[in-house]
């Protein structure tokens, strides 16, 4: 069931040489895998490789998303910045290759239900193209990364965005500055924009763009291909994980005895987990188990943005690739949040904002019509 774009990727002939006379490291690897980029993480460790805390914030090269897979990969460790001062004999260090992307296979699929009454999704059938989209939300490092790229490119109003810490999902940001965002992180990788403003590239601003559907580059999910990945291959059920009832061994939101499909039925609590310190109560992306398509976090943790203006009049039956209703400033959110009830956090629930709306329980994943 599951359609990976890549699965297993595979490192291999690590190695680590400090430069003479300096306090760089360079950690040269190879990548395999059955896409043509991965995400690569570093680890690094000072007693043999027990333990992993050595920071590695201060990284450069083949590291982070959209690394290209291949031989003779090189990270550049500045030990000066994050370590200095100290040595060790016993340093190793781990590279780590993860999938980013996963492919949604075309076809059809039934879109909405009637389980509970949702009167603005009626059940109807769908036909959707292959798509790729993000197997976990953005988190606080990408968006941090792209955005440090993007200020210095013409993107100057692009939001700070906040997150509880690297890798738990950006959120407090707009659709306006998420869309922005896709664009920049397609240049930074040399990819085609796929959002325009009266033929210019949006990098600023918060006119409604156009979309070219056939660039390569990133942009957000349309709620029809949300919805056909966030059911992960399974019909007719209320929640991604393929089930009609939802736990916190799930999915990070607030339980209430409300929904009688509610498995934990609290009478109110946040996740017990994550419900510490200040709020939002977000968890780091992939706490939970992946759906049918390897997609984590499609119930709960934040809500995500899509593409389409809000529309019932949007729902039509046997359409194919439908991008929204056609009128109207309101934008699609969908997937419910950590302040979520388990009736926000089914499959075919509907949510809208005003497209510059910004919450701590509001982020999104991004999707590609194509990959390289």
């Amino acid at each position: 069931m599951s359609s990976l774009l890549c699965a297993g990727p595979v490192v291999s002939n690590v190695s680590a040489l400090q430069r003479a006379g300096t306090k760089l490291v360079d950690i040269t690897y190879d990548v395999k895998a059955d896409a043509s980029m991965v995400r690569i993480s570093l680890e690094i460790s000072n007693d043999g490789g027990q333990t992993f805390t050595v920071p590695s914030v201060t990284t450069s090269g083949a590291v982070g998303c959209g690394i290209v897979t291949g031989t003779g990969k090189v990270i550049t460790w500045n030990a000066g910045v994050d370590w200095d001062g100290q040595t060790s004999s016993q340093l190793r260090f781990n590279v780590i290759a993860d999938v980013f992307f996963l492919q949604i296979p075309a076809g059809s699929f039934t879109m909405g239900d009637a389980l509970d009454g949702l009167s603005d999704a009626p059940t109807h059938t769908v036909n959707v193209s292959a798509f790729y989209i993000g197997k976990y939300e953005v988190t606080k490092a990408e968006w941090d990364e792209v955005r440090a790229w993007a200020v210095n490119n013409g993107y100057t109003d692009l939001a700070i965005g906040s997150g509880k810490a690297s890798n738990y999902p950006i959120h407090s940001i707009s659709w306006f500055d998420m869309v922005k965002w896709c664009n920049a992180r397609s240049q930074m990788e040399g990819l085609n924009p796929c959002y325009t403003v009266n033929g210019t590239v949006m990098k600023t601003g918060t006119t409604a763009p156009t979309v070219n559907w056939t660039a390569n580059g990133y942009r957000l999910p349309t709620e029809a291909e949300w919805e056909k990945a966030a059911r992960g291959g399974v019909s007719g059920k209320r929640f991604p994980l393929g089930m009609d009832t939802i736990s916190h061994s799930q999915a990070n939101y607030y339980s209430s005895a409300k929904d009688s499909y509610d498995a934990d039925g609290w009478a109110n609590q946040y996740h017990p987990t994550y419900a510490a310190g200040s709020r939002p109560y977000t968890s780091p992306v992939g706490s939970f188990a992946a759906n049918g398509y390897g997609l984590h976090d499609m119930a709960g943790n934040v809500w995500e943005w899509c593409w389409d203006r809000y529309g019932a009049s949007a729902y039509v039956n046997n359409a194919t690739d439908p991008r929204g209703a056609n009128l109207g400033s309101l934008r699609v959110l969908r997937g419910g949040g950590w302040f979520s009830d388990a009736f926000g956090c089914r499959a075919a629930y509907r949510f809208n904002f005003t497209p510059s709306y910004t919450y701590n329980g509001i982020g999104f994943r991004v999707a590609r019509s194509s990959v390289p």
